[in-house]
């Protein structure tokens, strides 16, 4: 009876860790999702075949469409914009000329493009990176959970009780007592109930923990790395400055090029009709537009010719615009405005960093794809530890890894991008921005950031904290008390019928400090 009653407690703890497990795994997606599946190949009359990924050949001439996921590796034969944020971290679309290298797995953000493939599917940059994310995944042990820990002290300690009562006193209905009030419930059912409502607690703040191991490392965060595009910034472009000519309004020139750019679906025409939007601005009627590629869109705007799109020669003063990408605003051939765009840093970074500190953590990195300039200039901001820029997938695992080599508690790791997959699956916690990330990311996260909103790290670090603490509580008066009651046992005072009761009550003592995890706590 009592092994079948441990039997059925073991079970039970299992389904309910599993279960908590398995709702974080239904919010997320696959990896292999935003694998390039087709690609369009430039026959010899000049159409267009639409062939599988894996098909294309080392030689083959592709054009991508306006949208689209670049299939393969391969060499532009004309300019493209790209947006290579998922690769690089780079948060603004770059313009590559031709002759220019392109990565598979970058998306293109202006019109359509030509380009010679160079590498096949499978040793192309995205097949790479998923390669990465498996082998981090493979060599990434799980941490030391802390039923296991107390589980290794606890049964020699009862065997020894048993045995000793028995050779000592030649009464083997001691030894049986001790047995029977050596309960394993606190550290079978006590320690997972605190774990699952942690994970649980988690959730409700907008971060999904994929499992009780993961929950218990974030508990002991020491080191985290940060990247910087869509984790500590916004991840888009947006309007940050205006300059106008004088005479003109700085919101008439937004009118203005939002005006034109409503008809184009580039990622930074889109930004510019936002901003206007954002501002209440209403859009002027247009006329004759035509947009050209790697100059921009032109037309009329209230019957006056406009051209929204790269600076042309020098600039006059007035437009002193500090943001890395300018867009100019033309009529008539006379620049009439600078519209300056950068990424923006989220609201609630510096915040959040304070908050680690706070928390407990000892040293804050941003690792980054994107330049250095532009990474120094957030990291000051947010008075950051280290800042590694300009770093590959690869570069940001050794990081990681030399970060883990040396931390004596838990190395996080936290981004949004497929370039962030492996380190995310290499560090000891993973977590991902999953609201706007890749799924590459969230795939190999051992934390999912379900809103787009950083500051619910530190929220989800003290919920761990605080449901590690009731766990250790829990198994810690559960096993004191079972261990006063072995020794009872081992005295003669309980017999195996007191033992089995003293046992129910140790038993309902822990379960109800555990539950005490389900508390809603300040952080």
């Amino acid at each position: 009876m009592a092994a079948a009653i441990i039997s059925l407690m073991l079970a039970t703890g299992r389904v309910l860790e599993s279960w908590a497990e398995g709702q974080a795994e239904r919010q997320l997606h696959s990896l292999l999702e935003r694998m390039p599946r087709v690609a369009h190949i430039l026959l010899e009359d000049g159409s267009l075949k639409t062939i599988s990924a894996d098909d294309v050949k080392v030689g083959d001439l592709l054009v991508v469409r306006s949208g689209e996921i670049v299939p393969v590796d391969g060499m532009l034969i004309t300019d493209a914009t790209l947006d290579e944020s998922a690769l690089t971290g780079e948060s603004l679309p770059v313009s590559r000329q031709t002759n220019d290298m392109v990565l598979s797995g970058v998306l293109n953000a202006g019109n359509n493009f030509q380009y010679k493939a160079l590498q096949t599917l499978d040793l192309s940059t995205y097949s790479g990176i998923i390669r990465l994310v498996e082998s981090a995944q493979a060599k990434s042990a799980p941490g030391v959970r802390i039923a296991n820990t107390w589980a290794l002290r606890f049964v020699p300690i009862a065997l020894t009780i048993a045995g000793l009562a028995w050779v000592i006193t030649g009464e083997i209905s001691r030894a049986i007592a001790v047995l029977v009030a050596a309960t394993p419930c606190p550290l079978i059912l006590a320690v997972p109930i605190a774990v699952v409502a942690g994970m649980s607690n988690a959730a409700k703040n907008g971060a999904v923990i994929k499992g009780g191991a993961a929950l218990e490392q974030l508990a002991r965060a020491e080191v985290v790395l940060l990247d910087k595009t869509g984790t500590l910034t916004y991840g888009g472009p947006e309007v940050g400055e205006i300059k106008a000519k004088p005479g003109t309004q700085d919101l008439q020139v937004l009118q203005i090029a939002a005006s034109l750019d409503q008809y184009s679906p580039h990622v930074i025409a889109k930004a510019i009709v936002n901003a206007a939007k954002e501002r209440n601005l209403n859009l002027l009627p247009v006329s004759n537009v035509k947009e050209i590629h790697g100059e921009g869109i032109l037309g009329e705007v209230s019957g006056v010719d406009t051209k929204v799109g790269q600076i042309i020669g020098q600039t006059p003063d007035w437009c002193n615009v500090v943001t890395p990408l300018r867009v100019g605003i033309y009529q008539n051939n006379e620049l009439i405005g600078v519209l300056g765009l950068d990424d923006p840093i989220r609201s609630e970074s510096k915040q959040m960093i304070k908050d680690l500190r706070s928390s407990g953590v000892k040293k804050i990195l941003m690792v980054t794809g994107d330049r250095l300039e532009t990474a120094k200039n957030v990291g000051s901001i947010l008075d950051l530890d280290e800042i590694h820029a300009s770093l590959k997938p690869e570069d940001k695992m050794n990081i990681v890894l030399s970060e883990m080599k040396l931390a004596k508690g838990t190395v996080i790791a936290v981004g949004d991008g497929i370039n962030d997959a492996p380190v995310l699956a290499a560090s000891h916690v993973g977590v991902a921005m999953g609201a706007r990330g890749a799924t590459a990311a969230s795939e190999a996260a051992d934390v999912v950031i379900v809103d787009d909103t950083i500051d619910r790290l530190t929220r989800a670090i003290s919920i761990s904290k605080f449901s590690r603490n009731k766990a250790l509580q829990a198994a810690g008066v559960g096993m004191g008390l079972s261990f006063i009651a072995m020794l009872l046992g081992a005295f003669g005072i309980f017999n195996a019928s007191q033992g089995a009761i003293a046992q129910e009550f140790i038993d309902v003592i822990a379960i109800l400090w555990a539950l005490t995890a389900l508390r809603n706590i300040t952080v």
